[in-house]
């Protein structure tokens, strides 16, 4: 499975394979490792996706984001430029349904949201390595935004989305942490 179209399949059915209970609770799992973080605690503005399908529950984390007065932001995404902008959002009410199913906020009521004001970013992706690379969805857009991106980049996932080694090339930039819900993972590159 040196590829990484065949190892986003594999895992995408590894994940269509757990259970309903088993998500959540894993989901909740990872939701508190987050959450014991210093840089999660330390964090005012935190950059995260609309969890879909059998991510990593994202809602969740946002609702306790805002009880705790932070600033989340979403990320709208241009499909010609590959190019992502986030933006604020304080209801889910802000969101509407783009491609793929994909939960964007709106952008006539929300603001945009320049790098440097984010202190936390939760990067999505299909799976990981323990040097922090991942398999994302096609895209490329955190590639390209990580680029110039200097705060900590973090990623939540499952601890079957782990493999030994991510095929990578010259633009993979990796992150820093994974949070599974069995450990907090530093990654090592």
């Amino acid at each position: 499975m040196e590829g990484k179209k065949e190892l986003r399949t594999y895992i995408k059915t590894l994940l269509n394979e757990m259970s309903d209970n088993t998500y959540r609770t894993f989901s909740e799992n990872i939701s508190k490792n987050l959450q014991s973080l210093l840089l999660w605690k330390q964090a005012n503005t935190i950059a995260i996706t609309i969890s879909r399908g059998r991510e990593v529950d994202t809602k969740s984390i946002i609702l306790k984001a805002w009880k705790e007065n932070k600033k989340i932001v979403i990320p709208k995404c241009n499909p010609q430029t590959k190019e992502m902008v986030f933006h604020h959002i304080e209801s889910f009410d802000q969101l509407e349904e783009v491609y793929f199913g994909l939960m964007e906020p709106k952008i006539a009521e929300t603001a945009v949201v320049r790098p440097e004001e984010i202190d936390l970013l939760i990067v999505p992706g299909i799976c990981f390595d323990s040097k922090g690379f991942r398999i994302g969805y096609g895209g490329g857009y955190y590639d390209r935004y990580l680029v110039n991106f200097t705060k900590p980049a973090i990623s939540l996932a499952f601890s079957c989305q782990l493999v030994n080694h991510i095929p990578k090339e010259a633009h993979d930039i990796p992150v820093t942490k994974i949070l599974t819900e069995h450990e907090v993972i530093t990654c090592d590159v």
